[in-house]
């Protein structure tokens, strides 16, 4: 599932925004370099299976696209990709 922000109906990549991925399997945090330096969290859904939730900034569409392709690169399915709301 790829969703901008509530509301917005129309997507715009054209400049720096926060960015919420989570994918099903375990990366270490030690990823965060090759992951355009987000924050890696490990987490447990009701079913107990291992997921791990990136957050962070985001440049701009390709970087974007690289951090994605890492993630594919790395066999972890993609369940969540989303424009986070900015930080207060």
């Amino acid at each position: 599932m790829i969703s901008g922000k509530k509301g917005d109906p129309d997507l715009e990549f054209s400049g720096p925004a926060i960015y919420r991925i989570v994918v099903q399997g375990l990366l270490g945090e030690g990823w965060s370099g090759r992951l355009a330096g987000m924050e890696i969290t490990a987490v447990t859904r009701g079913t107990g299976a291992p997921y791990t939730e990136l957050r962070g900034p985001v440049r701009d569409q390709p970087e974007l696209s690289g951090v994605l392709e890492t993630l594919h690169d790395l066999h972890l399915p993609l369940v969540k990709v989303e424009q986070a709301d900015e930080p207060e």
